[in-house]
């Protein structure tokens, strides 16, 4: 025979525990979070359109410091300035392939 000790709970008193705990965090939150799935494209879309703006910035700060330094031909500052538009077309173009409004630069 096996006795309980004195504060220990009985599987049956557990279990009342359980379910007063799962009725409580029911009412606190939904049991699950169904997203949309076209808000959930849009806003990973929006969080590549920033990081691709963020590195655009990086790259014409980059290029700039190094045109003032002297350190680019002027064939090489000329395919910079070219890549740096075609790449500040590709945001406005993503932007309205995903509906999202671009932000001024």
């Amino acid at each position: 025979m096996s006795q309980r000790k004195s504060g220990s709970l009985g599987a049956s008193e557990v279990e009342a525990l359980r379910q007063e705990l799962e009725q409580r965090v029911g009412e606190l939150a939904p049991a699950r979070w169904n997203a949309n799935p076209e808000d959930v494209q849009r806003s990973v879309a929006k969080l590549v359109l920033t990081l691709m703006e963020f590195l655009r910035k990086l790259f014409e700060k980059q290029a700039i410091r190094r045109m003032e330094a002297g350190s680019l031909t002027p064939d090489e500052t000329e395919a910079l300035g070219l890549s740096l538009d075609a790449i500040g077309g590709d945001d406005h173009q993503s932007c309205h392939a995903v509906r999202v409004v671009p932000r001024a630069t």
